[in-house]
């Protein structure tokens, strides 16, 4: 026996998680990008950081072609960035957004208030995911607060 996927979904809603955007590129080097908030740290030595990506998505595919990512941490201001990568039927989600390449050639949002650059270290199976973990080669933060997801929808974190 199994919880019921919508009890386990509210369940897991009370946990509050920060919002960022994954991108990497295709083959022909166009990019890709979604919305996530399964992500999390592993390791300092090596900078190790992982990312859990439905096999459905558009973004996996080019993640798992590219072996190479970014990790976009979102600020509380990025709310529309964040339902542009989030939905399924924008074909060009980086259309008007400004980003730049970094060491991989990953995407990198240029407002994003902190970002990460990774080459895929490996990958596992994971129910309808793939869990890509990534090292960490290049990165930077700013100031700023989060935008945070909680309970289907986004907020905001108090400063």
């Amino acid at each position: 026996m199994q919880i019921d996927p919508a009890e386990f979904r509210r369940i897991l809603g009370r946990w509050a998680t920060g919002v960022a955007v994954v991108a990497s590129t295709r083959p022909d080097g166009a990019p890709c990008g979604m919305t996530a908030n399964a992500f999390t740290s592993v390791s300092l030595d090596p900078p190790l950081v992982l990312i859990c990506i439905q096999r459905s998505a558009r973004a996996h595919d080019c993640i798992a072609a590219a072996g190479f990512f970014s990790v976009n941490v979102l600020g509380a201001e990025q709310e529309r960035i964040a339902r542009r990568f989030a939905a399924w039927d924008v074909a060009d989600k980086f259309a008007g957004i400004a980003y730049r390449s970094e060491t991989t050639g990953a995407p990198v949002l240029e407002d994003a208030l902190a970002w990460i650059d990774c080459r895929v270290w490996a990958s596992y199976a994971g129910g309808d995911h793939t869990i890509f973990v990534g090292q960490v080669v290049d990165g930077d933060a700013r100031d700023g607060a989060p935008l945070l997801y909680f309970r289907g929808g986004y907020a905001r974190a108090a400063t």
